[in-house]
């Protein structure tokens, strides 16, 4: 599959867990790639540790084939200025693979071999996971079927929380009302909230202050944003586990293994990490060293379509409940295919540039019965949030 440095062990015991009955997949070649950069304002300012997102940078990906069906995904380039170098290194890829057949795996091995010396990291790997993400697009286009019967699933409601905002604030009345807002947009019973203001106290009452609002029903995630050091998280955790709080994700940094080993083992609040998996390697690394009761891949870190199918196996392998991060319209689809799935990760940052948001009905994300991910573009919209042509 091209991600050699996977934990052999955990791999092969993993084997089959997911589409044990390979379909036959449409012959398509590739023609062409395009990346345009847009800008989308989101609804809720996401005020985190790293920085507050006003704006929302979004690469979209268009694979077009011979045969005249065309894939599309999307990328989140975090910063405008990165925009341009992903879409050159999308450009690469074209380059290297124009004409080939679409096998995402052979494919993903094929530019992991292109771009050894400079390492299948940072925009190389978003690059090459859009273009993954488009690749499977494509395939379930052709073969008619929505993404995730290709991957051998039935349609099926996933669980979701909001995650649109709950940022760091000041006034601790507009967050709560904000948690209020966020929970009526689908009938959601979870949300996210950040973490990681400059005290222990002004974090419990943050906690307090939504808590309050939502009531003890609703299911209360927290997100530090790596904010913390390995101290400070024992501190602040061993005060959360007296909240209730559904999850504490991402205290410290996401590579500290040991570090999130002690936690998990000392917290009883559970740990989530997995955002900053990168590719199945990262995660199997995680799993054995870090010790983290959930796991939470992104799409465009683990290595598109491609990648989540081997992250899936390992979860599968370990019993970790698999959540998404981002990218909702395509992860809803993985989520029906993946044996653990858990929670969906709700942001609705390109429902501005599609023709159809993927709808959310009592707290769950409804897969599209239409063909591929479901995502098609509104023309009106991405001419009007496309930003300076970055190649």
């Amino acid at each position: 599959m091209g991600f050699s440095a996977l934990r052999p062990a955990i791999v092969a015991a993993g084997r089959g867990i997911l589409m044990p009955n390979e379909p036959a997949m449409p012959v398509l070649k590739v023609r062409a790639i395009r990346a345009t950069p847009v800008e989308v304002p989101p609804n809720f300012i996401l005020g985190t540790t790293m920085g507050a997102f006003r704006q929302v940078p979004l690469l979209l990906i268009d694979l077009e084939t011979e045969e005249g069906v065309t894939g599309r995904s999307y990328v989140f380039c975090y910063l405008r200025a990165a925009a341009a170098a992903i879409a050159s290194l999308v450009g690469e890829v074209e380059r290297v693979i124009k004409g080939d057949a679409i096998d995402p795996p052979a494919l993903w091995a094929k530019l992991a071999r292109r771009f050894t010396l400079i390492g299948v990291q940072g925009v190389v790997r978003m690059a090459m996971s859009g273009f993954d993400v488009a690749c499977w697009d494509a395939l379930a286009i052709a073969a008619g079927q929505p993404l995730c019967r290709l991957l051998g699933a039935e349609l099926r409601p996933i669980l979701a929380y909001n995650s649109c905002g709950l940022g760091l604030m000041e006034d601790l009345g507009a967050l709560a009302a904000e948690a209020e807002q966020l929970l009526a947009v689908g009938n959601f019973r979870a949300v996210k909230l950040r973490l990681g203001y400059p005290t222990l106290a002004a974090d419990i009452a943050a906690v307090h202050a939504v808590r309050k609002r939502i009531g003890e029903d609703v299911a209360l995630m927290v997100d530090y944003n790596q904010a913390l050091s390995l101290d400070e998280a024992l501190e602040r955790g061993r005060t959360l586990d007296r909240e209730n709080i559904y999850w504490l994700e991402e205290p410290i940094r996401h590579d500290d293994y040991a570090g999130n080993a002690r936690l998990a083992r000392e917290l009883k609040t559970p740990l989530q990490i997995g955002e900053n998996f990168s590719l199945p390697d990262g995660m199997a690394a995680a799993l054995e060293q870090g010790k983290p009761k959930y796991v939470m891949p992104d799409l465009e870190r683990i290595g598109g379509v491609t990648g989540w199918r081997e992250a899936a196996k390992l979860a599968a392998v370990n019993r970790a409940p698999m959540s998404s991060h981002l990218f909702p319209e395509v992860s809803a689809h993985l989520l029906a295919a993946t044996p653990t799935r858990h929670y969906l990760e709700y942001v609705d940052w390109a429902d501005a540039l599609v023709q159809a948001p993927l709808a959310i009905v009592d707290g769950h994300a409804v897969v599209p019965e239409r063909p591929g991910n479901g995502m098609i573009w509104n023309k009106d919209a991405v001419a009007r949030y496309r930003i300076d042509e970055p190649r």
